[in-house]
């Protein structure tokens, strides 16, 4: 693969899988290109809520709105230029406030095969 540049508009946006709240993911780059990670976009509707036990190391980019990530460890609450990084292995709830959310998501290894 080569060097690229990409934007939202890159993106087709599709219900995220596995999940009854409107949230949509659109990958980038992910297993079918050969690389070790999947790159892409993410949008939440406002109010929706999602928990799941990572299957895979994830680093969120709040591009737009504001989101909050809650862990037994507690709670933090990230906008527009703020990163949360989910381990593998942690239990998540990811909530987005009534703005919604627009996010770029960074995942190691690759998050479609580990959901299968």
């Amino acid at each position: 693969m080569k060097m690229q540049k990409f934007t939202i508009a890159d993106a087709s946006l599709e219900r995220s899988p596995g999940q009854e709240a409107d949230i949509r993911v659109g990958n980038l780059v992910d297993e079918r290109h050969g690389g070790p990670i999947t790159i892409g976009y993410g949008r939440y509707a406002p109010g929706q809520s999602l928990t799941e036990t990572m299957a895979v190391d994830d680093v969120m980019i709040v591009l737009e709105g504001r989101l909050s990530v809650s862990t037994e460890a507690g709670t933090v609450s990230a906008g527009p230029g703020e990163i949360v990084y989910m381990p593998k292995g942690e239990t998540v709830t990811i909530r987005s406030h009534e703005e919604g959310a627009l996010t770029a998501y960074i995942t190691y290894p690759h998050w479609r095969p580990a959901h299968a």
